[in-house]
């Protein structure tokens, strides 16, 4: 039964919030974390804090997240920033309806020399995709973004034992998570066989960086705009590094099914928002749209 998203979410992925600290290939690639401007601290001179196991601790809200009500209409009752639960553009003074356009990442994103390297017999697929994005496009259908094209979480929890990524989905999918063990075991090897949008992971320290390693992936997604497709075979490396109030990520994707060397995607440095108000801002759901074709009975 096909279904598609919200127009108010699908714009949603395109817009980039204020205070955030995103590159456009990071935004062409993951999409902007939800949230308005919040107070970031600055890493100078900012000790790293410590878990009881004496790991750095990772806990926070990075990259921005809802500011708490920062964005405030101007005396005319205009909002002049953008906003996430609108259809908002660079440019626009009043955020009301949808609009049809592309943003400024998926252009900027094109000119950037770090791409992934396909295998020849792959490279027709990937401009057939890439064509053909507005209707065969994952992310534009009600699929999750996955990892690694949702990037780094919104908010960490972290304890001796695990992590808990939260993430603020832009576009297609709900806020989700996901649950690490960082106690250095092997994958399960039942889970490790399935077939997933976020992967089966586990992690471990090695000094002060976190290596998430995860695998079990289904195909559904992308690595990023641009029809770059991946198998089910993929593997997903992701490193986490703290530095007083900043938070180092990079993801490498290993997939020698399609891929002819490991990508390395481009790091990212993200700011803790220290604002006490800080939030996951609720995203749209996905718009049914067959409803009327349905002919059964069945019950949900």
């Amino acid at each position: 039964m096909a279904s598609r998203c919200t127009p108010d979410s699908v714009i949603a992925a395109c817009a980039v919030a204020a205070g955030l600290v995103l590159t456009p290939l990071a935004e062409a690639q993951y999409g902007a974390p939800a949230g308005g401007a919040a107070p970031q601290t600055q890493t100078s001179s900012v000790p790293t804090p410590r878990l009881p196991n004496g790991k750095p601790d990772l806990s926070g809200f990075w990259g921005g997240g809802g500011g708490g009500g920062a964005a405030q209409p101007d005396a005319e009752g205009n909002l002049t920033v953008l906003n996430l639960s609108r259809g908002c553009q660079p440019g626009m003074k009043i955020c009301t309806g949808p609009v049809n356009q592309s943003n400024d990442s998926t252009f900027a994103g094109r000119f950037d020399a770090n791409r992934p390297l396909y295998k020849p017999e792959h490279w027709a697929r990937v401009r057939e995709l890439d064509f053909n994005s507005n209707t065969v496009a994952p992310y534009l259908k009600c699929q999750s973004a996955g990892v690694p094209r949702m990037g780094p979480p919104a908010k960490i929890l972290a304890t001796n034992d695990e992590v808990v990524f939260l993430y603020a989905q832009q576009g297609s999918s709900p806020s989700d998570y996901r649950v690490i063990p960082t106690d250095g075991r092997p994958h399960d090897p039942i889970r490790s066989q399935d077939l997933l949008y976020y992967g089966h992971a586990v992690a471990k320290w090695e000094g002060e960086t976190l290596v998430v390693e995860a695998v079990a992936f289904n195909d559904i997604t992308w690595l990023g705009q641009g029809g770059y497709f991946h198998s089910d075979q993929m593997r997903v490396i992701e490193r986490f590094r703290r530095e007083g109030n900043t938070l180092h990520y990079q993801a490498t994707v290993i997939d020698p099914e399609t891929l002819i060397e490991p990508w390395v995607m481009n790091a990212r440095a993200l700011r803790l928002n220290t604002n006490k108000n800080a939030y996951l801002a609720e995203q749209n759901p996905c718009e049914e749209l067959d409803i009327q074709h349905l002919v059964g009975r069945i019950r949900h």
